[in-house]
């Protein structure tokens, strides 16, 4: 169980009851500030090593976050971040690809401070947000999943973005509240190099204590070529991290009807309604293209029309414009028909 929160000693009661052994970790962000200034590769080499048979061992993972201060680690150097993740990167695929497992961001308010609401109405809207119904969401979500398994060619327009790719063969996944909490995705990746043309992002999205906003990336080859925002030279500092850090390990379509706007927190703001979100960085063993990175960023564009619009193409057929889903099949994911 990682990092603190008031939730924690409920599920740390339910899992005994369940005839768990829960193992605790509980993460001050200010400390490990400090700790990760301090950082060596030697430092971290064995420190791996003695953590690699915790991870291995374990079955389960439950991460409850809980945040209150998304620039605490500004001011640590990327070299420092990125030995950190290069070290636990193993531990860290395990987590996601091979163990049961959920994350959830408790509300704080530092993050009702970020959605600019009070306390009592950000944790309202997270209680919302997180209590839906899953089981009709996924039922809703199958449709798009078959849909995107038999598809090849992806064609994504709007304000700043022409983007082609193929995501034939590789695999689709629906996140519908098994492993994040909230949830509302389809996702699968792109074949590696298959990406042509251009994006714009326009969901602002911090990363690594740094705030980035109109992030703009033009792909050649599957790779990014150019990319640019308002911090261009940390932008490009992220995604030379390793080469896998400047290829796409993900394409998400999200439909949360009750997350429209960005909050600054990226569990959130992926699922927000009418949105898809095309992630530099690793693939997951469910949707895998290959990709291998220690980065992995979902970045975020919004279609529906107070954001510009835009349009989703699966092989010449329109499926979703201005962020509602127009193609027959794919009604029911609308946000009225959710949660009717």
């Amino acid at each position: 169980m990682g990092t603190s929160s008031k939730s924690c000693p409920l599920a740390v009661k339910r899992l005994y009851a369940k005839g768990a052994y829960p193992h605790l970790r509980f993460i001050r962000p200010r400390v490990e500030r400090e700790w990760m200034l301090g950082l060596t590769a030697a430092q971290l080499a064995q420190v791996a090593e003695w953590e690699k048979d915790m991870w291995n061992g374990i079955h389960g993972y439950i991460g409850i976050h809980g945040e209150t201060n998304d620039s605490e680690y500004k001011d640590v150097p990327e070299e420092k971040q990125r030995l950190l993740a290069e070290a636990f990167q193993p531990m860290a695929h395990r987590v996601d690809n091979e163990i049961k497992g959920i994350r959830i961001h408790y509300p704080t308010a530092a993050t009702a401070q970020k959605a600019n609401m009070s306390t009592d109405a950000f944790e309202d809207f997270f209680f919302d947000v997180c209590s839906f119904d899953y089981r009709k969401m996924a039922k809703a979500s199958t449709p798009l999943l078959e849909l995107m398994d038999k598809t090849d060619q992806v064609r994504i327009v709007g304000p700043g973005t022409d983007l082609a790719f193929s995501i034939k063969g590789i695999g689709t996944q629906v996140a519908v509240g098994k492993r994040n909490m909230p949830d509302g995705e389809v996702y699968t990746a792109p074949v590696r190099g298959s990406l042509h043309g251009t994006i714009q992002y326009n969901a602002p999205s911090r990363y690594r204590g740094t705030a980035f906003d109109n992030v703009r990336f033009t792909f050649r080859e599957g790779k990014i070529v150019e990319a640019t925002a308002n911090h261009t030279e940390k932008l490009n500092e992220i995604l030379d991290t390793d080469e896998g850090a400047r290829y796409i390990g993900e394409f998400a379509i999200a439909f949360h009807p009750h997350i429209l706007h960005p909050i600054g927190d990226i569990l959130f703001d992926e699922k927000i309604a009418g949105s898809f979100h095309l992630t530099p960085g690793q693939a997951y063993d469910s949707a895998d293209n290959g990709n291998r990175s220690t980065i992995h960023w979902d970045l975020i564009a919004i279609q529906r029309p107070e954001y510009g619009g835009g349009e989703i193409w699966f092989d010449d057929v329109l499926i979703r414009k201005d962020g509602r889903f127009v193609h027959e099949a794919l009604l029911g994911l609308n946000p009225e028909q959710l949660i009717l």
